[in-house]
């Protein structure tokens, strides 16, 4: 990834932070953990855990219903010349990284 890439990546990962945070309904807490950039800043891959995990499914479907008024939301910050299309995924990564730290807490 490009310098340009992680820059791109670092703002639309927090201002998705703020969009979601602002517009969630609160029955869950949806943190935004990283952005991926793909197709050299075409499309941009919101990377999130949810709290607690039975709300998983319902955040997701939330976060992908609000895709496009979440790339209206950037466009009007004019932080960036162009805003890439804007997808959601739930971050396996960390969930598989929480529950091995918890298991290796668990046997010592």
């Amino acid at each position: 990834m490009t310098l340009k890439e992680k820059k791109l990546a670092g703002m639309i990962a927090k201002l998705a932070a703020e969009y979601l945070g602002r517009e969630s309904n609160r029955t869950s807490l949806i943190t935004v953990i990283r952005t991926e950039i793909l197709n050299r800043g075409k499309k941009a891959i919101v990377l999130f855990t949810v709290l607690p995990d039975s709300e998983e499914k319902a955040a997701l479907a939330f976060a992908r219903r609000k895709r496009f008024d979440f790339r209206k939301f950037i466009t009007k910050k004019k932080i960036l010349g162009f805003t890439p299309q804007i997808d959601f995924q739930i971050d396996i990564g960390e969930k598989n990284r929480q529950r091995i730290e918890k298991l290796l807490q668990e046997s010592q």
